[in-house]
């Protein structure tokens, strides 16, 4: 058979068995591809003839585009030829910067097809972002718009340039491609194993490491995303997420192409819920997906007022408060389902459609995966481990590795596993409980504490829009349970609150993992969005004992109103 019609018994196997986990995951095998471009064997085949519509642009100010798959083929065969013209060839690294546009989708197909790289970067780098990326990454081209070329003033390095948009001196205008031909000639072939994507990680706990992707690990590997998020040929799949990052091409990319859907865009320059429920109702989008923070802010609206044809709703980036997923559920009848994956893989864990739901558990491995809850030695873990993914059965959706780091790729494939650093708990039904990260939890007068269970007994209260928990030095205890919150708007932060919130907590939590400090305060976060706990922790293990709080910090024995020794 040829590459796509390996690719489409693949593919085919598990839109057949969505709803039917237990075969999915049983028979299903990756499919085994040595020459493969998915751009050229997947996307031009499916766009052949095809009207149906690839990608459908809704502007915040009104506009909208919409572009049938044979049209999105022709215009990435016109980029593809004007990049090659301006000196793109295979292997060759072409970093873009660009905001939600149609301009995304051409330089990724257009790239793939040329066998060269894309390093997608998010506009909120820095120029010290960028000039990282242009050096480790070995930049040699660079797409962006008239704003993020102001990044590149103070960037050394010899690329050629290329601005979307607005004309911009010293750069080449990118909408010339569309003045090229409509066919386009590869030149020779592409290898699976060839990388296709480069990303740097969001480096919450250190400097961005730089994962490669190949035509096979992403491409391919997000049929396990498809089956995820049941996307069917025809759905109009919306997904809430910023270009630059992994979960961009996840979910408006590889997943919804892959099953022939359309990938819906809502392109805003400030989120807004009540715009976006909005959207979700006049557009009939069929799925969804966000991450948790889109979710507590969509809930802050009446829900039931939208009348959604929503099929499928998927949260995935941290786990998702219990909470939020429960008014969701009684707006719209529908529960979000969780999905747990990294930029160094494709969804590895999730709760697929058409199968019991437990309550906190991010769901059973998916198909293609071999997880395992290992302990420090590697070895099987009884009740809590670290996830990992079995190396002897490797999935195709596994990253080739973190270029230039020879000591990190031996580090996380030790044990003949790879390494993801995050715990979580398995049930005797292989349903997996996300803990948190291996260097999140912490222990408590010798007890382990899950940060991520305490913010989301947090959560609940009606006043908390966002919190971290981490730990607190403590002379007695070692280290204490401290919050970090956020508040909704119209709620003061003051000692009133803080023992309502202390109070609220003692009914939810066990003595020995109440949170006994809360300080209302910002959040640090990475640029893309998820809090930086190494941040809060390292501020309060550098704090001396005798410094004093700060102006809106509160301890538990502030407070004489609660019961004199309770929950100490």
């Amino acid at each position: 058979m040829s590459s796509t019609d390996v690719f489409r018994r693949a593919r085919d196997f598990l839109v057949t068995h969505r709803e039917d986990y237990e075969t999915a995951y049983r028979e299903f095998r990756w499919p085994v591809l040595d020459r493969f471009n998915w751009a050229l064997d997947w996307f031009d085949m499916i766009a052949d003839g095809n009207g149906r519509t690839a990608l459908h642009i809704i502007e915040d100010y009104g506009a909208e585009l919409r572009l049938s798959y044979v049209e999105l083929a022709e215009r990435s065969n016109r980029v593809a030829t004007y990049l090659r013209r301006h000196g793109v060839e295979r292997g060759h690294r072409v970093l873009m910067m660009l905001p939600n546009c149609v301009q995304i989708w051409e330089v990724m197909l257009a790239s793939m097809k040329l066998g060269a790289c894309v390093i997608p970067a998010t506009s909120l780098l820095t120029p010290e972002d960028v000039q990282d990326r242009i050096e480790r990454g070995r930049v040699g081209h660079v797409i962006t718009d008239a704003a993020g070329t102001e990044k590149f003033r103070v960037v050394n390095g010899s690329f050629t340039r290329h601005v979307v948009g607005e004309a911009v001196p010293g750069w080449m205008q990118y909408e010339d491609a569309y003045d090229e031909g409509s066919f386009f000639l590869p030149h020779g072939e592409t290898l699976a194993s060839d990388p296709v994507l480069l990303y740097f990680t969001s480096g919450t706990t250190a400097k961005p490491k730089l994962v490669v992707h190949t035509h096979k690990s992403y491409p391919v590997g997000h049929l396990s995303t498809m089956y995820w998020i049941g996307l069917r040929e025809g759905d109009k799949h919306l997904n809430v997420s910023s270009p630059g990052w992994a979960k961009h091409a996840w979910s408006s990319f590889f997943a919804p192409f892959n099953a022939g859907a359309t990938v819906c865009v809502y392109n805003y320059a400030r989120f807004s819920a009540a715009r976006t429920l909005e959207v979700l109702a006049r557009h009939q989008i069929t799925t969804l997906c966000a991450p948790p923070t889109v979710w507590r802010m969509l809930i802050l609206e009446d829900l039931a007022k939208h009348p959604v044809k929503l099929r499928e709703l998927l949260s995935a980036g941290e786990p998702l408060n219990p909470e939020v997923i429960e008014k969701v559920r009684q707006a719209w009848g529908i529960t979000i389902r969780d999905g747990y994956g990294q930029t160094e893989t494709t969804c590895q864990i999730g709760n697929s459609p058409g199968q019991p739901l437990k309550p906190g558990s991010m769901g059973r491995p998916l198909p293609g995966y071999r997880i395992a809850l290992l302990d420090e030695e590697g070895r099987p873990a009884p009740e809590e481990g670290e996830i990992c993914i079995d190396l002897e059965a490797r999935p195709a959706s596994l990253m080739a590795g973190y270029e230039g780091d020879a000591n990190l790729n031996d580090f996380v494939t030790r044990h003949g596993h790879y390494h993801t650093g995050d715990v979580a708990t398995r049930d005797e039904e292989g349903y997996i409980t996300y803990v948190g990260r291996s260097d999140d939890v912490f222990k408590s007068s010798d007890y382990r504490i899950s940060p991520f269970e305490l913010e989301s007994a947090l959560i609940e209260h009606d006043a908390v829009a966002e919190a971290a928990v981490v730990p607190s030095p403590d002379a007695v205890r070692g280290l204490l349970p401290k919050a970090f919150i956020i508040l909704k708007p119209g709620r003061t932060p003051d000692r009133e609150l803080a023992l309502e919130i202390f109070r609220f907590l003692r009914r939810r939590l066990a003595p020995y993992k109440r949170i006994r400090r809360v300080e209302f305060s910002e959040l640090p976060k990475t640029v893309s969005g998820k809090i930086r706990r190494v941040e809060l922790r390292r501020r309060e293990q550098a704090r001396a004992p005798s410094a004093p709080r700060g102006p809106l910090e509160f301890w538990q024995e502030d407070f004489p109103e609660l019961a004199a020794g309770e929950g100490r």
